[in-house]
């Protein structure tokens, strides 16, 4: 097929030569543009103006010509979509001045010497697939490039050393590919140098004294190599330098002095290197510095006084060194600092006040050796506005006090952990007004009394970790509120008294730890609390129930009455006649026989209410036509009235409507409400979402409006949604039952008949990868955002495709806020995106993106997006990004696939995912690149045979 497409090629440049001896107006831009055109795929048919039959092509789409000339100067593709490679037709632009084919998926390596057009200024390929070293011959003649991009690529081997033919070259960008070897030696000679741009690289050496000659250079970015050595002293001569970030490499020494010369220097950038020394007075002269990062070195020595004097700093990251001392007082002079981290370290001293006078975003101090009271620091500066700060973390220090009520004054925090330190008293009900708390960490303390009920008014947490103080009490009900905990400690307390029932309506709990307490009575009921670890709740010697192997006290059943139409009440309360009802039993034996009178009686009216209760499901099933056409009561009011309507076929709920109604049916609960199996009159198995009414929109029409528009959606990977019913107080969604289970559980919780965790096989993982990917372009291109991937909304069928649940249920909301989106949706801790926190970001497909990357590192590694441990919170996407820098990634791969997988894919699958958490949106690819890039991953010889074809 490919030689075929060869010749076609070949025709048509022979066929254009030939139309341009009989017409010679065809000039050189038009044949070359169309020759091009022929290298490349179009999906999106952003070339369809390219013809080959105009005489000119000034007028196609992303060219511009010199008006005096009206030869083509520019050409402009980026984010067109194209694939394919970049052919000899541009060496035809005798005139282009510049090329930028950026953010598409070209492929294979540099085959032309387009750099030697005469005329070309500027060349933009970043952001595509080209593999394999740049030839030497690209950079011979290129005197006349001002600016080169190859960033985001795959290139590898050495950068020739022939750059330095492009004289007059002032921005140099190959970051983010796989050049090796050592920078070319005359790099250092292009004077005309502003920036430069390595970054990510496997590049190694030293920066050579020759750096001083580079005195036009604005910008130097090395971050992310194997670079070696000292930073030289002739860095200094370099007096227009703005940004200098040398992070992640191996650079060792001191930082020379010389840097103080760089009077116009914003950022510094020297973290995750091998630095040691001190950080002496120079840095003061460094008045212009806004950013400051020398975390993960070995810095020592105290913090200079005259950090003081940078009063445009933003951001100062010292952490993971080894600084001793106290924090200079001068800081209180830093009136923009934003981000202050200095964890890590061997500081010591008060906290200090100032800290809470600068209006900080981030305050993070932990492990280090700071002493005190909490509570005098928060108080002695009340007065300040505290709305900026977003994370506080003074977590394993030597901190003392009482936690002040005044942190309710905290409104915008997100993170607040004070563990790890001697904190006593109470903690306070003011916690209740920090509003936006994502994660509460006051564990290993010495805090008393009891859980304030304040706390269910924290409506945005995920995580609350109070484990290893001596709380008592009883868990306050309130608790159940906090509709996106996922992750609960509380173990090692003296807590009382039973957990609370309310507490099974907590969908999204992957951990619930009550151990070592003094606990008693069963579990709540629910599906989590029916399968938590028996390590959960060991050490309450009275708790009951399945998961501490002990059986609890007998109590007679209640039946429980459900009617899916009533209103004013919860359609799974129990009857107030039988929840009031009460036993009295007597020692004496003629009580004791009147109170079996009773008892006997009791039955015979529990079922006479059961017989009652069937007949009213029975006249509620029937309410509901077999026809599948509307109805209503028109002008009656009746309870039962409703509209079912199905979206192909008749529908037949005449076995369902009970099963409809038992829950045990019922197959989950997620943040829309619980989902039940039914079985249809003709034997086949649906899924029915009775929605959380609270969550929707209220009117009729414009639920119906979105529900039909998802009923059209189609796609193999897609859960199909068949139909839906609408009353004013119950609205159920109609899906097609997937059989083989969520993705969560065939990773986390599957078991073999041996009772081994079940293991998906490597093609297994990259199928159901590959399938969510094709899923989620599928709806990207309808504009259709999930807002809501987990593992546990993907569902696995009888064949081992993954299908994707609940996407476009965002549509139903009545607003699309940020609030809603994190909290109601979104609420599952690993797999949101940064943006959802930062409210100047807009919300796109990219946060899907981001999703779908934690789930590729979720699928291949085995292991849960967050991961709390007895010392630590493991973050997924942290601790593979780590094994991937270390060389270690291969350690990562889930221990069942140990052995049975190529490396060659299992290894670049992880990048992959990698890259689409990054944490910048516009850095993540969109689903249609990472569907490409699947593809030469799985099928790396097709695209080796199409180079060599070609």
């Amino acid at each position: 097929m490919r030689k075929v497409c060869s010749i076609c090629l070949i025709s048509l440049f022979v066929h254009l030569i030939f139309v341009k001896s009989l017409n010679p107006s065809l000039d050189d831009d038009v044949l070359g543009l169309i020759v091009f055109k022929a290298d490349l795929e179009d999906p999106d048919g952003k070339l369809v103006s390219w013809n080959e039959d105009d005489d000119s092509p000034c007028k196609w789409k992303g060219v511009r010509c010199n008006p005096r000339s009206n030869r083509v100067s520019t050409l402009v593709l980026d984010g067109f979509g194209l694939s394919g490679k970049m052919g000899r037709g541009l060496m035809q632009l005798k005139f282009l001045s510049k090329l930028s084919l950026a953010k598409n998926n070209l492929t294979g390596s540099i085959g032309i010497n387009i750099a030697q057009l005469t005329n070309l200024r500027v060349i933009d390929l970043s952001e595509n697939s080209f593999s394999g070293p740049v030839p030497s011959s690209f950079f011979e003649q290129c005197g006349s490039l001002r600016s080169i991009s190859l960033a985001n690529n795959k290139f590898s081997g050495q950068i020739p050393d022939s750059l330095v033919s492009c004289s007059a070259l002032g921005v140099l960008n190959l970051s983010s590919n796989m050049f090796s070897g050592l920078l070319p030696s005359g790099i250092w000679s292009l004077h005309g140098l502003r920036s430069l741009d390595v970054s990510d690289n496997l590049l190694e050496g030293e920066i050579p004294k020759e750096v001083e000659g580079l005195n036009n250079l604005r910008e130097i970015n090395l971050r992310k190599n194997q670079f070696t050595g000292p930073v030289p002293d002739e860095i200094g001569a370099c007096a227009l330098l703005r940004s200098v970030d040398l992070s992640e490499n191996s650079f060792s020494g001191s930082l020379p002095s010389t840097l103080q010369k760089l009077s116009l220097c914003n950022a510094l950038n020297f973290h995750s290197n091998l630095f040691t020394g001190e950080i002496t007075e120079w840095i003061g002269e460094m008045g212009s510095l806004q950013t400051i990062d020398l975390s993960k070195n070995m810095f020592s020595g105290a913090v200079p006084n005259v950090i003081g004097n940078i009063l445009s700093l933003k951001i100062l990251n010292i952490s993971e060194n080894r600084f001793s001392g106290s924090l200079p007082a001068s800081m209180v002079n830093c009136k923009n600092i934003q981000i202050l981290d200095v964890s890590r370290n061997l500081l010591t001293g008060f906290l200090p006040t100032w800290v809470f006078q600068l209006g900080l975003q981030a305050v993070l101090f932990s492990e280090n050796k700071f002493t005190g009271s909490i509570y005098a620091v928060v108080t002695s500066s009340i007065d300040v506005s505290h709305q900026n700060l977003q994370v506080f973390d003074i977590s394993h220090n030597e901190l003392s006090g009482e936690i002040p009520s005044d942190i309710g004054s905290f409104s915008s925090l997100r993170l607040l952990n004070m563990s790890k330190n001697s904190l006593i008293g109470e903690i306070p009900e003011t916690v209740g007004k920090l509003k936006a708390l994502y994660s509460l960490d006051l564990s290993e303390n010495k805090l008393n009394g009891s859980i304030p009920s304040s706390i269910g008014t924290c409506s945005s947490v995920v995580s609350l970790i109070l484990s290893q103080n001596s709380l008592s009490g009883q868990l306050p009900v309130a608790m159940a509120k906090l509709a996106g905990l996922e992750y609960v400690d509380l173990s090692s307390n003296r807590l009382t008294g039973t957990l609370p029932k309310p507490l099974a309506n907590l969908m999204h709990l992957v951990t619930f730890n009550v151990s070592h307490n003094q606990l008693q009575g069963d579990l709540p009921a629910g599906a989590f609390f029916n399968t938590i670890s028996p390590s959960s709740v060991a050490g309450n010697p009275n708790l009951c129930g399945a998961a501490v192997n002990k059986s609890c006290p007998a109590v007679l059943p209640k039946p429980i009455v459900l009617n899916p139409n009533s209103t004013g009440s919860d359609p799974d309360s129990v009857p107030q006649i039988l929840a009031h009802k009460k036993i009295l039993l007597s020692i004496s034996a003629l009580i004791a026989i009147g109170a079996a009178v009773v008892i006997i009686i009791g039955i015979i009216f529990v079922t006479v209410l059961n017989l009652r209760v069937r007949s009213t499901m029975s006249r509620s099933a029937a309410a509901v036509p077999l026809s599948g056409g509307d109805f209503s009561s028109s002008d009656t009011t009746h309870t039962n009235s409703g509209k079912l309507v199905m979206f192909s076929g008749e529908p037949d709920f005449s076995t369902g409507a009970h099963a409809l109604l038992n829950k045990d049916c019922e197959l989950g609960r997620g943040g829309f409400g619980a989902v039940y199996r039914t079985v249809l009159g003709d034997g086949r198995s649906v899924a029915i979402k009775k929605l959380t009414v609270s969550s929707l929109v209220k009117s009729q029409e414009d639920f119906e409006r979105e529900v039909k528009k998802l009923g059209k959606i189609h796609h193999p990977n897609l859960v199909a949604l068949e139909g839906y019913y609408w009353t004013p107080s119950l609205q159920l969604l109609i899906y097609e039952y997937v059989s083989g289970g969520n993705l969560y559980k065939h990773l986390h919780e599957g078991e073999d008949e041996d009772g081994n965790r079940s293991s998906l096989t490597w093609n297994e993982r990259f199928n159901i990868i590959l399938g969510i990917a094709k899923s989620l372009a599928h709806l990207h291109h309808l504009n259709i955002i999930h807002y809501n991937l987990k593992s546990s909304n993907i569902l696995i069928d009888g064949l081992g495709e993954p299908k994707i649940a609940d996407f476009g249920l965002a549509r139903l909301l009545p607003m699309l806020d940020r609030y809603v989106l994190s909290s109601k949706i979104q609420s599952a801790l690993g797999y949101m995106a940064p943006e959802f926190a930062c409210k100047t970001v807009k919300i796109t497909d990219k946060c899907d993106v981001y999703g779908f990357g934690v789930l590729v590192l979720e699928i291949v590694t085995g292991r849960r997006p967050v991961e709390y441990m007895e010392d630590d919170v493991v973050i997924l996407c942290d601790m593979v990004r780590g094994a991937l820098e270390e060389g270690r990634v291969d350690e990562c791969i889930d221990e069942r696939l140990q052995g049975k997988f190529p490396a060659e894919e299992a290894i670049p699958v992880v990048k992959l995912g990698l890259i689409c958490t990054s944490q910048v949106p516009s850095n993540r690819p969109d689903m249609a690149e990472v569907i490409n890039i699947l593809g030469l991953i799985k099928c790396p010889s097709e695209s080796q045979e199409e180079s060599d074809n070609n």
